[in-house]
């Protein structure tokens, strides 16, 4: 998938994906509304952030989520 709005810069905030080249982390976003904050209060308490961007931000986090993981059973026994 082809995010428009995450960017990725080895030279900024250690290269983590970032929102629009803002040194502002997509984790940061994502944590601000898993602690309850709503988005009006997002972009309020980041003024260059857009409602684009925190949707986006999510989004990117449950593509991170899609993995799947497959218990292996146990040796030996």
């Amino acid at each position: 998938m082809h995010w428009q709005r995450i960017t990725f810069n080895p030279a900024q905030m250690g290269g983590q994906a970032c929102i629009r080249g803002l040194r502002i982390p997509v984790a940061t976003v994502v944590r601000c509304v898993a602690s309850g904050m709503t988005h009006a209060e997002i972009l309020l308490a980041y003024p260059d952030l857009e409602e684009a961007d925190i949707t986006e931000a999510l989004n990117y986090a449950a593509t991170l989520t899609e993995d799947r993981v497959i218990p292996l059973r146990p040796t030996g026994s």
